[in-house]
């Protein structure tokens, strides 16, 4: 075997393990969070896809450095569970939304869900940057909880959103804030800089990755009557024009931050490419 495959060989066999101890990690966690991850809702292929899909799109990172953007990650499909498949009534949407950004702002955590992210938030502490960038963090927190919000009425009220309202409401899909999280806690100087600057790439590919994931899970959204962009009057040529423009412009936003901090721009190349390669769906949005 040539030298230059058994070389990509190790690096695919080492971010399979680096996976693997980031997946070990959070399941430790979700025992430490009482109830809020239930089996019939968070089997092993979902602790699997969202270490695969980090360890990837950092394989030079230890597990250690990727403990929060996994963590975060994880604390997202947990909150995404208690809006879309918990809570009967806005109100309580709108309480559960209160809670969280008062654990944010420092409050002492009442619930699983809001001591999990009270835990979050302790760790990002531990990073002398986060005192300055606590402000963006809570901002993006607070966007992720109003776009949820927003699908829960949409979904409620049988509304119907065109696709450019959808889009627009893609921080409901929590990428950008396991983002955001994943950079205080350990990006370089001049990314840490400049992260509302990378806020603004990190929503470009949350868009692409939002209409990626509806594509991959219409079946179990209907089956679970969750919100999709297929279900919505859209087509899927019209869904598969509009991530590959979304792509585009994710591509030519990313490239001028690579000269700057090529890590956090390969990083997000990879959040892209990554999961559209595990979900089998092509830059076009259709399935291989």
């Amino acid at each position: 075997m040539p030298d230059h495959e058994l070389d990509e060989a190790f690096e695919l066999g080492r971010t399979c393990a680096l996976a693997a101890e980031c997946g070990r990690d959070l399941r430790r966690c979700a025992q430490m969070y009482g109830g809020l991850f239930p089996a019939p809702g968070f089997g092993a292929e979902d602790y699997t896809a969202l270490t695969l899909s980090m360890a990837f799109s950092a394989p030079w990172a230890s597990a250690a450095r990727l403990k929060v953007a996994n963590r975060a990650a994880l604390w997202v499909l947990a909150v995404d569970r208690l809006v879309d498949h918990t809570a009967t009534t806005r109100e309580q949407v709108t309480r559960l939304t209160r809670e969280c950004l008062s654990v944010a702002d420092g409050a002492v955590p009442r619930s699983a869900v809001t001591r999990f992210l009270a835990d979050l938030r302790d760790e990002l502490a531990t990073v002398r940057e986060f005192g300055d960038l606590r402000w963006l963090w809570r901002d993006q927190l607070a966007r992720m909880l109003a776009g949820m919000t927003r699908a829960w009425v949409w979904r409620d009220t049988s509304a119907v959103p065109t696709l450019e309202h959808y889009l627009g409401n893609a921080d409901s899909r929590g990428s950008c804030f396991v983002d955001v999280s994943h950079w205080i806690y350990t990006a370089d100087d001049w990314a840490k800089a400049h992260l509302e600057e990378l806020r603004t790439v990190s929503r470009k590919v949350q868009r692409y990755l939002h209409l990626l994931g509806d594509v991959a899970s219409y079946r179990r959204d209907m089956s679970w009557g969750d919100l999709n962009v297929l279900a919505l009057g859209v087509s899927r040529a019209e869904v598969a024009e509009a991530m590959a423009g979304l792509e585009r412009e994710a591509t030519a936003l990313i490239e001028p931050v690579r000269g700057r901090s090529p890590r956090t721009a390969v990083y997000l190349r990879r959040r892209i490419g990554f999961n559209a390669g595990y979900t089998g769906i092509s830059g076009e949005g259709r399935a291989r």
